[in-house]
């Protein structure tokens, strides 16, 4: 999965670019910004809390979605 499909889909889970901003403490013009660019490392675990299910604590969106580079995905 490509990290702005990941940012996408934390986007609607957080309930909209807004939201998402506010949850992160990041301007809604920065959000856009990581839409064309990626989501920087010092941020991804950021947006990583703000996508965790309020019920498990689970994350929907995590952080080898959003940059697999830096989280590699964990061997099976």
């Amino acid at each position: 999965m490509r990290s702005m499909d990941a940012l996408d889909r934390a986007i609607e889970i957080a309930g909209g670019l807004t939201a998402l901003a506010d949850r992160i403490n990041q301007s809604p013009q920065t959000i856009v910004h990581w839409r064309k660019r990626g989501v920087p490392a010092e941020r991804v675990l950021d947006v990583e809390r703000a996508t965790l299910d309020p019920d498990t604590g689970v994350p929907l969106v995590t952080r080898h979605e959003l940059n697999s580079d830096i989280y590699p995905w964990p061997s099976a």
